[in-house]
């Protein structure tokens, strides 16, 4: 799987509101928004993610690790035609992800506890999370819901991002539950702010951007959304 990977650079910051305005003012005149994205320029992004029996996710990201997995299966809008497990790979601070798509289907077996749709030779990815779910017991652990303002520039194959309105689901596992009601994770006043690049970031963004006058944060929206379910004092972050 290694050889697939291609590893981009990632940059998050907490912002506020009025820095929010400002920022996205200079980037609307700079470059173009999401093509996926609706009427107003956002997507609603709900994720699930995964944890096994010894918290490893939380813990390696609580006690700082340079190399890192998270497992969690996405959707947008909250519709199930586009349907991805996904791995996303931390080492310092450059990123890698690798995905497979599922169906509805496989996504209810999977939830009825039923890994064996997980038993796919041909799927790396796959075979990683059906073992990690045999052997290492990893199970749904929380709802992760907000709405993202996405913005890219080709030079560079820069992708900015303003995530707003953090939720968490709580307990509940379940992304397509019509009666799940996330509630807010963090103050409605503050935004994750995120860079991602591949080389370089083109100057005149960097200019509009002024990153290094910006408070950068480690912000894992699966850690703040955690804390939530916290049951030790070790998940304090």
């Amino acid at each position: 799987m290694s050889n697939k990977l291609q590893f981009r650079h990632e940059l998050k910051f907490f912002i506020n509101y009025h820095q929010y305005l400002i920022l996205r003012q200079r980037l609307q005149s700079l470059i173009d928004t999401d093509q996926h994205t609706n009427e107003s320029g956002e997507y609603h992004i709900r994720s699930l993610y995964f944890d096994d029996i010894n918290n490893s996710a939380l813990a390696d990201k609580l006690g700082g690790l340079r190399e890192r997995a998270k497992y969690r299966i996405r959707i947008y809008n909250i519709q199930d035609n586009i349907i991805h497990f996904e791995k996303k790979i931390k080492m310092d601070d450059y990123i890698a992800k690798i995905k497979e798509p599922l169906t509805r289907q496989m996504y209810d077996e999977i939830m009825a506890g039923n890994y064996e749709v997980l038993n796919v030779p041909d799927s790396p990815l796959f075979m990683e999370l059906y073992n990690q779910m045999r052997h290492n017991l990893l199970r749904p652990k929380v709802i992760v819901d907000y709405v993202r303002e996405p913005y890219v520039c080709h030079n560079g194959n820069v992708r900015i991002t303003f995530d707003k309105e953090l939720r968490t689901g709580l307990h509940s596992t379940d992304i397509f539950d019509k009666d799940l009601h996330p509630i807010r994770a963090m103050d409605e006043n503050f935004i994750i702010f995120e860079v991602k690049f591949d080389e370089y970031i083109p100057e005149y963004i960097k200019i509009a951007l002024q990153l290094e006058g910006l408070n950068r944060q480690s912000a894992s929206k699966y850690v703040i959304c955690r804390k939530f379910l916290k049951t030790n004092t070790w998940e304090d972050y």
